[in-house]
């Protein structure tokens, strides 16, 4: 909700002189607003069970992160090239709100993948385990023989 005010915020500004500061801004809220709406998405609607392959939890870990620092990286730069009209200093301000909270996010993140082992979930890793054990399984079937016998 914090990164969606903070686009918000900087769409309604309708002239600037240097505009790089602000087009950052708004790459970054908006880049973090579509990655953490889908990757919430996927986990509000258990998307994510019928991917195994992906370990998510690094994936959340990673999401928050850049997101932590590039909105960090980007208010600083909005505070330092705005012209202090209202919805710059709300912007930036949303901007700093939205980076304590992805980084708040970070640190649950980092607990859980700390929690995990660093893959995806014991379930799926013992299923691994077991798929691969049963695959070098050679099973003695009377009715395959060999050719050169």
């Amino acid at each position: 909700l914090l990164a969606l005010t903070a686009f918000i915020c900087i769409e309604t500004i309708m002239e600037c002189s240097p505009c790089e500061g602000l087009y950052f801004f708004e790459f970054v809220s908006c880049s973090a607003l579509v990655v953490t709406g889908a990757l919430l998405l996927l986990f509000s609607l258990n998307l994510h069970t019928r991917i195994p392959q992906i370990n998510w939890n690094l994936t959340d870990l990673v999401n928050t992160g850049l997101s932590t620092f590039f909105f960090f990286i980007a208010s600083v730069v909005l505070a330092a090239l705005n012209h202090k009209t209202g919805a710059e200093i709300a912007a930036v301000v949303f901007g700093f709100l939205a980076a304590a909270a992805y980084a708040a996010n970070t640190y649950v993140a980092v607990g859980t993948w700390r929690a995990s082992g660093g893959q995806q979930s014991g379930r799926q890793s013992s299923d691994y385990i077991r798929a691969r054990t049963e695959s070098r399984e050679v099973v003695h079937r009377p009715e395959i023989q060999r050719l050169d016998a």
